[in-house]
């Protein structure tokens, strides 16, 4: 299990320097709003990703009157660093050695959050799915990430061709082969995943509603189900022309969650539809540990402002039952150490104005 021993955060956003002792279960982070709690979780989010999970634009989290932005973390078995500096490439270091990208990082410090945005894997469109569903078979398919890139590379091209004033039809049907192989390879995956996947979450989700729901999870590959990737072309290519983007493929690909037959988030109420996204996100955790030897660290933000009591209990329980480290944010401590069960050992950290101290 890769749990934070220490984390050392320099310039991210308003924390200056800070140093947390972490404790391997539980870690709370309490401080008004705008204080720098969340940019505790950003800065752990950063160094397993290489972006926020609240902004695209990273330069952002650099403190404004810095250059650069370091987050260090010493893990039970690695050590990670990372330096970011505006409109530079970021340096990352894993055991002293550098990285050329974040793949070895990511499955070393495997994430998961649960904030506000989270619930877009309902309300949102079926990119946040697609993410979602590429993170999980990330951590369990070492092949998948080669497929992915590849796939996304021919698509690139595909759609630069297509956009071109006269479609050079030879180069087309060459990039077409290329995206068929790598496209068909990322949908294997994905489906693999799925269909495994569904099995952990129903379980988890029937737990935490507390009531038996008929909940069925389906997947889109992103082409019509009667022919192969290459016949979807085929069929699509005046579409293809006309708009000047590839219509069919892994990218269109989406999860369908159904309850009664009917879409989720038209028959559950908001806090029924928060509960469905908080299974998703434990499920995730829990089958990456079925499938590894390594658990995922939880970043919960603000939960207390998101769920009510008896959930906000319910669901912090669950996590906890997970044997992973956990990152948790509020306002106000009380508010959630009564939602935890009796007895649970934790760090807990106050943040005012970016300065990070140990309470316990």
């Amino acid at each position: 299990m890769s749990a934070i021993t220490q984390l050392d955060i320099t310039a991210i956003r308003n924390i200056q320097h800070g140093r947390l002792g972490c404790h391997p279960r539980l870690n709370l982070v309490f401080g008004v709003n705008g204080s720098g709690k969340t940019s505790v979780l950003e800065a752990i989010y950063l160094l397993s990703r290489g972006r926020s999970f609240r902004t695209s634009q990273t330069d952002t989290l650099i403190d404004r009157d810095s250059n650069e932005a370091v987050v260090f973390a010493q893990l039970s078995d690695h050590k990670l660093g990372l330096s970011r500096a505006r409109n530079k490439k970021p340096s990352l270091r894993l055991d002293e050695i550098q990285q050329d990208n974040w793949d070895r990082v990511a499955r070393i410090l495997p994430v998961l959050v649960i904030d506000s945005g989270t619930f877009a894997l309902l309300e949102g469109g079926p990119r946040a799915r697609r993410q979602f569903l590429d993170w999980g078979v990330f951590h369990v398919e070492q092949s998948f990430i080669a497929s992915w890139r590849n796939f996304r590379k021919s698509l690139a091209n595909r759609n630069q061709l297509l956009k071109s004033r006269s479609v050079d039809h030879d180069s087309l049907r060459a990039w077409n082969q290329e995206f068929v192989l790598h496209g068909e390879a990322v949908d294997r995956a994905r489906e693999s995943y799925y269909k495994q996947f569904q099995s952990v979450l129903l379980p988890v989700y029937r737990e935490l509603a507390g009531e038996e729901i008929e909940l069925t999870m389906e997947y889109s590959r992103g082409w019509w189900s009667d022919c192969s990737l290459s016949q979807a072309l085929d069929k699509a290519v005046e579409s293809d022309l006309r708009y000047k983007a590839t219509q069919v493929g892994p990218q269109r690909a989406d999860i369908l969650l159904k309850v009664q037959g009917k879409a989720a988030q038209d028959v559950l109420s908001r806090g029924q539809q928060k509960i469905l996204v908080c299974a998703l996100k434990i499920a995730q955790g829990v089958f990456h540990s079925q499938l590894s030897d390594n658990k995922s660290i939880y970043l919960l933000d603000d939960l207390p402002a998101e769920l009510d009591a008896s959930n906000r209990s319910a669901v912090l329980q669950r996590v906890l039952q997970t044997g992973s480290q956990v990152f948790v944010t509020c306002v106000e401590r009380e508010a959630l150490v009564k939602s935890l069960p009796g007895g649970e050992e934790m760090t807990a950290f106050h943040v005012e104005r970016g300065k990070i101290v140990t309470v316990n």
